[in-house]
């Protein structure tokens, strides 16, 4: 494993220790987890590694372990660590707004950086500042999980609602194929009435044509047979 890469946390120069669990330098402890209650007797390095716990790493078979420093910031270090997260920043690409894992890294380690100046000063400043950083990284944490569930659940509805494309294109294609079949048949139709039209028109005026040649059929015949009877009558007087 290499050493760790460069942070905004100030460490001390790593120690070398035979084996896991040695110290890491006279009256220090690398402890991790909650930090104790303050008391006066506690030493500032050992309230350090409880709250900001050493550097550990393991390099050609040998453990390394950094603690962070309990030297005293001055206004200048601060002003230095301003520029530093800034070319942190710049240098890694960190992006200016959204979600950058990059720039919360690089912001976390300037807080802890600031916890570490704020505690060598005053203990209970320091613890004060661990608990805001620690509510901070739950709300965070509360919030990051809040978006992944929504974007779970807009997969869900995303796939949920190609599915239910797919199936309506599905049932577009089937009523369109429906529709032409139907207008198929109204087109046939149409077809059967019109030739329905065209037989009857013509079988109508067959007839009529028919019923006139016996109409004036009948009047031939009508007047002729008056003549005769008109001939007849003038025969007898």
């Amino acid at each position: 494993m290499a050493a760790p890469p460069e942070s905004l946390l100030r460490y001390c120069p790593p120690v070398l220790v035979s084996r896991r669990g040695d110290k890491a330098s006279p009256g220090s402890l690398p402890l991790k987890g909650t930090p104790p209650a303050t008391s006066g007797t506690q030493q500032p390095q050992e309230l350090l590694n409880a709250i900001l716990p050493p550097r550990e790493w393991q390099e050609a078979h040998k453990l390394w372990v950094q603690e962070v420093s309990t030297e005293p910031s001055t206004r200048r270090d601060v002003v230095m660590l301003q520029e530093q997260l800034d070319r942190q920043l710049q240098q890694r690409q960190a992006r200016e707004t959204g979600l950058c894992p990059v720039r919360r890294e690089l912001y976390t380690q300037c807080f802890d950086e600031l916890i570490r100046q704020t505690t060598v000063s005053c203990a209970e400043r320091g613890l004060l500042l661990l608990r805001v950083r620690d509510e901070l990284r739950l709300t965070l944490s509360a919030y990051q999980a809040l978006y992944e569930s929504s974007v779970a659940f807009g997969v869900r509805k995303a796939l949920q609602a190609e599915q239910g494309k797919a199936h309506l294109e599905k049932r577009i294609a089937e009523l369109e194929e429906e529709k032409k079949e139907l207008e198929k048949q109204v087109s046939e139709e149409k077809a059967k009435c019109e030739a329905i039209e065209r037989q009857e028109t013509e079988r109508r005026e067959i007839e009529e044509k028919k019923h006139s040649e016996e109409v004036l059929f009948l009047k031939r015949t009508n007047q002729q047979l008056k003549a005769q009877l008109e001939c007849i009558i003038a025969a007898k007087n």
